[in-house]
């Protein structure tokens, strides 16, 4: 097949003409969607919030008395309130944590393996478990009841 007769120079121009009409359009089109920077504006930072791991501080220790009338002493190997404990032994598969005691119960949300909380109430029996009442120390709204066959105890420092 022979392109010449259609190779001629008005084709040529017209082909470079229309070529440049569409870039001018193309251009004139990015220039008036595109965002404007504003003067008015200007920077605004990102602000970000850094949540502290929990930690445990101990009480200051006094000078032991003995006193028949004092409540008996925690120990430090066992699950206790205001004491913290982890989720441990569900495979990575997370612990449900429940609005109240018992199998039967309202999952609130299910709790990662490994995941530390602040133990506030317990213990509480229902179900063959032992139940512990558990608050995240870095979101209050992460809380509910945790059955005690799947939470360790964190040791105090």
């Amino acid at each position: 097949m022979d392109l010449r007769p259609y190779l001629n120079r008005f084709v040529i121009v017209g082909a470079l003409i229309f070529a440049g009409i569409l870039i001018l359009i193309t251009i004139i089109l990015i220039g008036w969607t595109s965002p404007r920077f504003s003067p008015e504006v200007g920077f605004a930072p990102a602000d970000l919030t850094m949540i502290p791991a929990p930690t445990h501080t101990p009480a200051a220790s006094a000078t032991p008395t003995v006193d028949p009338f004092a409540t008996p002493t925690v120990d430090a190997n066992t699950i206790h309130i205001d004491g913290y404990a982890q989720i441990t032994g569900t495979g990575g598969d997370g612990l449900r944590i429940r609005s109240a005691p018992g199998l039967n119960t309202e999952t609130v949300f299910r709790g990662e393996e490994s995941e530390v909380f602040l133990v506030k109430d317990g213990p509480q029996e229902a179900d063959g478990y032992t139940w512990w009442y558990l608050v995240a120390s870095y979101d209050e709204t992460r809380a509910g009841w945790a059955a005690s066959e799947f939470l360790a105890v964190v040791p105090e420092p």
